[in-house]
């Protein structure tokens, strides 16, 4: 027999979206070790079903809903796996296991690499800043960062970054995106400081770019409605849509914090992915709105609905005019 010690496997297991990367790359800077990565487009996130865990296996989980990986996680610490799971989003039960270690917090103001930064002292905070602003947490960004004695140029290059990183991650499949999420990690993984990833490699201006053009056909779409507390919009089923209608989703609600938002990518097949934003003025609701319908998920702030078939559009206009009314 091998000894379980030279057999046992590590996995970071990540949401694909600048939250998910940055988190990692915290951990991976401060904590260092190979491990085998498992992530995807934003909206996959049922992904520690994919991992076959042993016993003596340890997998790292990081910002993707537990209430959506529950049944694979107990099967990962009944196999004899030890689970270490950082995350923001609605959660569910939370296992009770000796080999479960959790670190969830679903209060609006937090996301992942906010959490991992509080574990880890915040002596990887500049990622956790970035991370923050690429999440729409634009104030717990800036508090974040006050410590670090940032000017506003290097504050807005971040949030920049954070955008773009986030960007990249919005996709009906991995073909519509620019880089593979594990890809985009890996060119992350050699730098400490992102202001030398900025300047140092081509990544960060390709996905600013192809950002802008996509954010550019999004914004000459008029909006199904908008009222004073809330605004509807519905993007065609095109390749740019399902990539840049995350951070569309972010612009209007910093352009109008008092409203509430919902956009929508028309799928091939006639149903709708839903991205909502709670008002920036009052971050809350949007978890409760979108778990009232299947595929539904996420946060008090930002939270979406995998697929809403047509029938039920108009079900989800009326719940989130009264969410937010």
């Amino acid at each position: 027999m091998g000894n379980p010690a030279t057999s046992m496997k590590f996995y970071d297991i990540f949401n694909g979206d600048a939250d998910g990367i940055c988190a990692l790359h915290q951990l991976r800077l401060e904590q260092p070790r190979a491990a085998e990565l498992v992530t995807g487009a934003k909206r996959d996130i049922a992904l520690v079903e994919r991992v076959t865990a042993e016993a003596g296996d340890q997998l790292t989980v990081l910002d993707v809903s537990l209430r959506s990986n529950a049944a694979a996680v107990l099967r990962a610490l009944e196999s004899g796996a030890q689970v270490r799971y950082f995350d923001h989003h609605a959660a569910g039960d939370i296992p009770q296991h000796p080999r479960f270690e959790a670190h969830i917090d679903t209060a609006p103001d937090v996301c992942t690499s906010l959490l991992v930064d509080r574990h880890l002292g915040g002596k990887q905070r500049l990622w956790a800043v970035v991370a923050a602003f690429g999440d729409n947490l634009v104030e717990s960004a800036v508090r974040a960062a006050q410590p670090l004695q940032l000017d506003h140029t290097e504050l807005a290059r971040l949030h920049e970054l954070g955008e773009a990183i986030n960007y990249n991650a919005y996709g009906e499949s991995i073909e519509d995106l620019h880089y593979h999420p594990a890809d985009l990690y890996q060119a992350i993984a050699p730098y400490r400081d992102p202001r030398h990833f900025i300047f140092d490699e081509p990544v960060f201006e390709v996905l600013k770019q192809a950002g802008a053009e996509d954010l550019a056909c999004a914004e000459a779409v008029s909006a199904e409605f908008a009222t004073d507390v809330a605004a509807l919009y519905i993007l065609p089923d095109k390749a740019w849509s399902r990539r840049v209608n995350g951070v569309f989703g972010n612009r209007l609600a910093q352009a109008a914090p008092q409203r509430a938002h919902a956009v929508l990518v028309t799928k091939s097949d006639g149903s709708y992915a839903v991205s909502v934003r709670a008002p920036r003025n009052k971050p809350l609701g949007a978890d409760v709105l979108c778990l009232a319908f299947a595929t539904g998920g996420g946060r008090q702030a930002a939270a979406g609905i995998n697929q809403l078939p047509a029938q039920d559009l108009p079900r989800f206009i009326d719940a989130f005019c009264s969410a937010y009314k």
